[in-house]
């Protein structure tokens, strides 16, 4: 057998049927909860000025310093395919001036994203993400409620293994005596060179060191919560309080940090242990009360998430529950003959206007193995069409299930096709 003489790149991969209705359900049931609390819609490109990942994401993390794809334009343009989405869309709603009208902004998005990842299950360099973004306030409340409708997504999907963990990174009024703390205790190490180069630039990050010598030398590190101020607490308690006034259960983690330099105060991730330790966050996101500034625009508190499509799907399957969305058609016309083909195509094509799901045999098949088609299609359904029929200007409407047959004019297919499938199987 021949090799194709392409493949995808190593560390992509590729949705097909039934997988590709699967993602794309997945994908709709994150944007649901969101669509029906008044988040907007918001596109940006699939690649950014290099700057502005490495201004906004942070020059020390993983991403800026070892995963990011940049090129060079043609133009000479310094370019990066987009690693992350909240600083693509906090551009775009600047450059759009909607931070100058009416307070707070909430916006959703879907789309693809790259890092060059080590690959392995659940971390790829191309990856799946429906995002939510709320710009403009500090109100613990939208903090909480972006929790609550990522959770509702979940559960939509018949989730029940994801569970949320939540953190404060503090404010810039509680960082600084923080981060003086965790740079003593981490200059006390024995750390390799890179390690100890980020104690120096930004400690934080040694926190999201996954490699179990660093975490098991972490146990005794000092921990942001004692550091809180009041009102970084008070935000931090009133988010937690608000959780559990809709019955929403979490856990707290004094060590959560994620990959990315500009959080503030609240921090939370989405786990699920059943697709491994090393990739179990299927979402996660928190407050950036100040990125907005980093990137050139005004002060403007904000706070969003992002949740991996792709790793939803692989707890969904650890879950052992069935792929979600429907592929197939509802009906399947079978036309015997060029001049029944003809007539079939303007049915299809009405029963394709009135909502049904059809499709129709082509290239000239007999009937056996357009039946056959018909029967792989998942068709409940089927019509067909003979040179007789034509004669009597009917079609013979067949339960596929049943095999009960009946001859219908050709002016009332729809309105028999219809009622057929209203009712019960």
């Amino acid at each position: 057998m021949n090799q194709p003489a392409f493949r995808a790149p190593k560390g992509t991969f590729d949705f097909v049927p039934p997988r590709g209705e699967a993602i794309l359900a997945v994908r709709d049931a994150m944007a649901e909860p969101l669509r029906h609390a008044g988040y907007g819609y918001i596109e940006t490109p699939s690649f950014e000025e290099t700057a502005l990942f490495a201004r906004g994401v942070g020059e020390s993390t993983d991403i800026v310093t070892k995963e990011m794809y940049s090129f060079t334009t043609r133009g000479g343009d310094e370019v990066t395919l987009r690693p992350e989405g909240t600083a693509p869309v906090l551009r775009a709603a600047l450059e759009n001036g909607l931070h100058r009208g009416a307070l707070p902004v909430k916006l959703w998005y879907s789309g693809s994203y790259y890092r060059y990842e080590r690959p392995q299950k659940g971390r790829y360099r191309h990856f799946s993400q429906v995002g939510a973004e709320v710009l403009g306030t500090e109100d613990p409340a939208v903090d909480a409620e972006l929790i609550v409708l990522a959770m509702d997504a979940y559960r939509s999907l018949g989730l029940t293994g994801v569970h949320v963990v939540v953190n404060s990174l503090g404010s810039e009024e509680s960082r600084p005596a923080y981060r003086a703390a965790l740079q003593e205790y981490l200059r006390g190490l024995d750390l390799d060179e890179d390690t100890a180069r980020r104690v120096e630039i930004n400690p934080l990050r040694v926190l999201d060191d996954k490699r179990p010598e660093i975490q098991a030398a972490l146990a005794d590190a000092p921990v942001i919560s004692d550091f809180l101020s009041a009102a970084d607490r008070s935000h931090h308690d009133m988010v937690r309080s608000l959780l559990t006034d809709a019955g929403v259960p979490y856990r707290d983690d004094p060590r959560l940090v994620r990959g990315l330099d500009y959080y503030t105060r609240t921090l939370f991730e989405f786990v699920h242990e059943g697709i491994g330790a090393a990739q179990s966050a299927v979402g996660g996101g928190g407050r950036y009360d100040g990125l907005s500034e980093l990137i050139g625009g005004p002060r403007l508190p904000s706070v969003g998430w992002a949740l991996g499509a792709d790793r939803t799907l692989l707890a969904m399957e650890a879950e052992g529950l069935p792929l979600p969305g429907r592929s197939g058609v509802d009906v399947f016309a079978v036309p015997l003959g060029e001049e029944a083909a003809r007539t079939l195509f303007g049915v299809v094509a009405e029963l394709r206007r009135a909502g049904v799901r059809a499709d129709m045999s082509v290239g000239g098949r007999g009937l056996k193995g357009a039946m056959k088609a018909a029967d792989r299609s998942g068709a409940r359904l089927a019509v067909v069409i003979g040179e007789r029929d034509l004669a009597e200007n009917v079609a013979q409407v067949k339960d596929l299930e049943s095999g009960e047959q009946q001859g219908v004019a050709l002016a009332d297919v729809l309105g028999h096709v219809t009622k057929r499938l209203a009712s019960p199987a």
